[in-house]
């Protein structure tokens, strides 16, 4: 393993993030692509000094609900955002802040996705 997918791996793990699973799931299509994934976006990017991890996941969101069509990895980066030392609450004034950047559309379906979220949360273990 190298040192890039090694640090990519301790920053995932941080986040709750899988790094196998993420592996796991794109492998049958590209058996190189999920450690790419885990090697350059989280251990050479995510893991660079000049941001916290905190400030880092809030701008994953944005970008994540701007986009639009992300929505599983709005689900993987909701929880992370929150692990991360993000509340509920400034996730929710985020994707409202969007609104006259993205659109409606764009900031509600990122709502919609952090409602279900919060919600599955509460019924499976408690408010995170």
């Amino acid at each position: 393993m190298s040192e890039r997918e090694q640090v990519g791996r301790e920053v995932m793990l941080g986040l709750g993030i899988d790094p196998d699973a993420v592996i796991a799931s794109v492998a049958p299509l590209d058996d190189r692509f999920g450690t790419t994934i885990v090697e350059y976006a989280f251990g050479d990017i995510v893991s660079r000094p000049g941001l916290d991890l905190r400030t880092r996941q809030l701008v994953t969101l944005a970008l994540l609900a701007a986009q639009g069509g992300c929505g599983p990895q709005l689900d993987t980066h909701i929880p992370a955002t929150l692990r991360a030392g993000a509340t509920r609450a400034e996730i929710v004034a985020l994707f409202v802040h969007l609104t006259p950047y993205v659109g409606i559309p764009r900031s509600l379906n990122a709502l919609y996705q952090a409602k279900e979220l919060f919600a599955a949360a509460d019924s499976q273990e408690g408010t995170p």
